[in-house]
């Protein structure tokens, strides 16, 4: 066991921690229309948002079936960059995807 820091004043030192508070998340969603083709989803969503082809294909089917899927959540600066990733991926090949950030 070591023995308590004195300052210069032999006065034993105290450490405050203080917690940091985690930042929040918010969710990358991407929004179904009629235009744009399943595979570009899911190659969209293998080649931003890591996600194996399954993974990538249950995603699209949720885009698809219920009119938006989650890709993943992130801290403000990381999910505003991928859906902005996304957006600009789809106006580069014509396709009017939509992709938007929501707080979790």
């Amino acid at each position: 066991m070591s023995k308590p820091k004195k300052n210069s004043e032999g006065q034993v030192a105290t450490v405050e921690k203080t917690k940091v508070a985690k930042p929040p998340l918010y969710a990358v969603v991407i929004l179904n229309d009629d235009y744009t083709p399943m595979d570009f989803v899911v190659h969209v969503l293998i080649r931003f948002f890591q996600m194996t082809e399954e993974k990538a294909i249950q995603v699209m089917l949720s885009v698809h079936t219920q009119g938006r899927g989650v890709c993943g959540q992130y801290t403000k600066e990381i999910a505003e960059t991928k859906a902005k990733q996304v957006m600009d991926l789809a106006e580069v090949n014509e396709y009017p995807l939509q992709c938007r950030i929501e707080t979790v």
